[in-house]
């Protein structure tokens, strides 16, 4: 593994949080995933919409991509539109304004080895911008103080700074599948007062192979997540409320288990996952075997079938309308809304209990709906 990888920005919130995590990574193989091979087939995409809506010389991937779609065609066009907005508000403090696409961008000198690779970088007097597309539809991400993107926009000080007179720096992570444009806004000063305050110490000590181990959302992220011994002992801490039924826990601890229960529910989902590919492999657990799961029937050809139940007089066709995703995909997002926009509703959700931090706006409980009525009253 090369060592500009070990402290990539991409994996930036792990090691900052759990600094000797970035070393024992290095052990593990990248397996990649269908996601990522999806994410990086919707970067190229973008890629090419962007340059060529700004006129630069750029070749069509489309033929070349697994994951290509209808919805990857659409979010690609709306991200190049988002971007050439910002470039007409950058063009009102500055003429010409600089606009880099894919860029390197080496934050080193507050990381060792340290570099990433910038969607899009926008430099203008006055105010650097970058912005960072998500094309995952799973995790919500946030530009609100993240790492990422911070060191992004080091990487792309470490470039202008001197050049252009820059005092404001604005960071955007662009989720069309989320339809999230979240954007954080810092001066240069505090930027550079997190580089030396916060980011350097952690990147010394994850460089090294140093600091303390700790647990928290970024785990399920890390190569080392079934198996981290930190984690295992995080999560077992449970095991103190003895498993007792909630009547008998007091309100501190349902508020204490509910912090930890997702994060267990993770762990105990990893550990099985690992265990099973482990005995695939080969590997006998104790008191563990391994057996064929279900399975439900299904056709060998359903073209033959078809016509064999045709040819014996019956309907081999169910038919029912395409959900709400689907149509998107065969439609596209603009023919969409036209065609069957005003037939479109989206019910109230299913009430969730989520942390405080959740941004989703508090919805009234039965107690308060009735303390309403009465004061109405």
């Amino acid at each position: 593994m090369s060592r500009h990888a070990l402290l990539s920005a991409s994996s930036s919130h792990r090691w900052l949080n759990c600094p000797p995590s970035a070393r024992l990574c290095e052990s593990y193989e990248d397996k990649g995933s269908d996601y990522a091979a999806e994410g990086t087939d919707a970067h190229s995409l973008c890629e090419f919409k962007l340059k060529t809506a700004l006129g630069m010389e750029a070749q069509d991937p489309t033929e070349n991509l697994s994951y290509y779609s209808e919805e990857m065609e659409d979010c690609a066009n709306d991200y190049a539109a988002y971007v050439l907005e910002l470039v007409e508000v950058a063009k009102k403090s500055s003429s010409d304004p600089v606009i880099l696409i894919e860029q390197r961008l080496d934050y080193s000198r507050f990381v060792e080895s340290g570099f990433g690779t910038g969607d899009c970088v926008i430099v203008a007097d006055g105010t650097l911008t970058i912005v960072d597309y998500k094309h995952g539809r799973g995790i919500l991400v946030e530009a609100d103080n993240n790492p990422q993107m911070m060191l992004y926009a080091l990487g792309a000080l470490e470039i202008f700074d001197g050049i252009y007179d820059i005092e404001t720096v604005c960071m955007t992570i662009y989720q069309p599948r989320r339809s999230s444009i979240s954007t954080f806004t810092l001066s240069k000063d505090d930027l550079y007062k997190w580089a030396e305050d916060t980011l350097k110490p952690a990147a010394e000590l994850a460089y090294a192979g140093n600091g303390n181990y700790q647990c928290g959302e970024w785990c399920q992220f890390c190569k080392a997540k079934h198996d981290c011994r930190k984690r295992a002992e995080y999560n077992l801490e449970l095991a103190k409320f003895d498993f007792r039924l909630p009547p008998l826990l007091t309100d501190e601890d349902v508020e204490e288990i509910l912090g930890r229960i997702d994060g267990l529910v993770s762990w105990a989902n990893d550990i099985k996952e690992y265990a099973l590919q482990a005995a695939v492999g080969g590997k006998e657990w104790h008191g563990w075997k391994l057996v064929e799961g279900r399975s439900n029937r299904r056709y060998t050809d359903e073209t033959v079938v078809a016509e064999a139940v045709a040819a014996a007089g019956f309907d081999p066709y169910e038919s029912k309308v395409m959900g709400v995703t689907a149509m998107t995909s065969l439609l596209g997002k603009k023919r969409f809304e036209e065609v069957i926009g005003g037939y479109i509703e989206k019910p109230q959700g299913k009430p969730t209990l989520v942390p405080e931090s959740d941004k989703r706006p508090a919805i009234n409980t039965a107690k308060q709906d009735f303390n309403e009525f009465k004061e109405d009253k």
